[in-house]
């Protein structure tokens, strides 16, 4: 055997010593199913573990982290939408093998299309015009996500040739025209450095919601202050016998919440050694002791200011505005130009955006305000249908801010349902939404519905 053999059979030894362990118990917790995950350290091996249980749509109530030297011990209590255990073995195989492969990645589809990271001021009708330009320069469109948040706007928009269907970044003269043009489009004299970029999507393994973290940390869009009376709590202090900091944070708990605060310590470069994580009632209880990549804790007031802010932001960033609407259709090449074209001319602001598109149809969800970041007046939600076009696009929901946390726990019911079929080689149904939309009309949740 050559020495070159025995070199890789010993690194394959350490890789299965080394792999995560899980063990998924639904006896010990009435209320939840218990996710037990003992791994190596490695950097990140936590935020793995949270972004996949939270892609999945789980809701973590309960977790309690532990470093011991060079060993990771998690529990995660957790359950389905509705609170219940997870029954569905299916389900219960694909969380136990994407942990203990410790290559989990989920696959988001976006093999073959060219990826566009935007950041800049964000300002009424912006991505109607970015969206335009895309169409003009003849873009398809066909995932996208966009998220507001202190005046900053930062969204992936994954795009492919409108004729041909192939990636757009084999063509270098095409890709800094659109670049050109975007940037125009992001430019602000308000002394932000704003900049676009263009990458290619390599086998689907960018994750949208954690590019977006990153890409409002890199545009400081923590910097602005916050209503006190309406931040979420957060408190920084160093356990100086341990070499500890001691991060608490506290408020409404929601689904990815857990995500949301690790990924922002990780880019951070603040490593978790222990944690324990809790609801009571509607209120998140969070805790963690950290320290900086390099050993030490936080060492000086400016730090744990922007710590502090940083935090903050993390939960305000995903945090629902306005009415959601949600428009079903066959997809088109300039379809989302015209759409929020629409909505530009009727004042309205979009808060948060998702663009997806499959099998030909386009499901794209908005919530938008007015100008002022207020509530929309029904009249131009009616408006905005006749001028869209009842025939072609309906308005599948339309609801009132009282509402909004029911409207964002049913279209993340959708988004399990559909995952939960397509880990159990089901076909995937596209759910439009008319029975929620009924459902919730006879709670007396919405006082109508188109």
């Amino acid at each position: 055997m050559e020495l070159s053999d025995c070199s890789n059979e010993y690194e394959k030894l350490v890789v299965r010593m080394n792999m995560p362990r899980v063990v998924i118990d639904n006896g010990v917790c009435p209320t939840s199913t218990v996710v037990k995950i003992d791994s190596a350290r490695s950097p990140g091996i936590l935020l793995e573990s949270v972004q996949l249980l939270t892609d999945m749509n789980l809701w973590i109530k309960k977790a309690y982290i532990s470093s011991d030297g060079k060993w990771n011990m998690d529990v995660f209590h957790v359950s389905d939408l509705n609170g219940n255990k997870l029954t569905d073995e299916n389900l219960i195989r694909y969380i136990e093998k994407s942990i203990e492969t410790s290559h989990y990645c989920k696959s988001e589809g976006y093999t073959g299309l060219t990826a566009l990271e935007l950041t800049g001021t964000d300002r009424v009708g912006l991505l109607s015009e970015v969206f335009a330009v895309l169409a003009d320069l003849h873009c398809d469109v066909v995932e996208a996500k966009a998220w507001t948040h202190n005046g900053r706007i930062a969204s992936m928009i994954y795009v492919r040739d409108g004729s041909s269907g192939t990636p757009i970044d084999g063509d270098s003269d095409r890709v800094q025209r659109v670049e050109g043009q975007l940037h125009n489009l992001l430019k602000a004299d308000d002394g932000y450095q704003n900049d676009t970029r263009t990458c290619v999507s390599y086998g689907g393994n960018t994750h949208m919601e954690r590019r977006l973290h990153q890409r409002m940390f890199m545009d400081r869009d923590y910097e602005k202050k916050f209503d006190s009376e309406t931040s979420p709590v957060v408190s920084v202090q160093n356990l100086e016998k341990r070499g500890y900091s001691v991060v608490n944070l506290q408020c409404k708990d929601r689904l990815k919440l857990l995500f949301d605060v690790v990924c922002t310590l990780t880019d951070m470069a603040y490593i978790v050694f222990h944690a324990a994580i809790r609801t009571v009632g509607e209120t998140a209880f969070l805790e963690f002791y950290v320290r900086h990549s390099d050993g030490n804790p936080v060492n000086s007031e400016p730090e744990r200011q922007r710590l502090i802010q940083c935090l903050q932001a993390a939960i305000e960033r995903r945090t629902v505005k306005g009415v959601r609407l949600e428009l079903c259709t066959t997809d088109r090449l300039g379809l989302l130009a015209e759409v929020t074209r629409v909505l530009r001319e009727n004042g309205l602001n979009i808060a948060r955006a998702k663009i997806s598109t499959k099998e030909g149809i386009a499901r794209n969800v908005f919530y938008v305000t007015d100008a002022n970041g207020k509530l929309i007046d029904p009249e131009i939600i009616k408006s905005i249908r006749e001028k869209i076009g009842i025939d072609d696009i309906s308005v599948k929901e339309s609801f009132p801010l009282s509402c909004r946390e029911t409207v964002e726990k049913e279209e993340q019911k959708q988004e399990q349902q559909h995952h939960q079929a397509r880990i159990g080689g089901g076909a995937v149904l596209l759910s439009l939404g008319s029975l929620v939309m009924r459902n919730l009309y006879q709670l007396g949740l919405v006082k109508s519905y188109f």
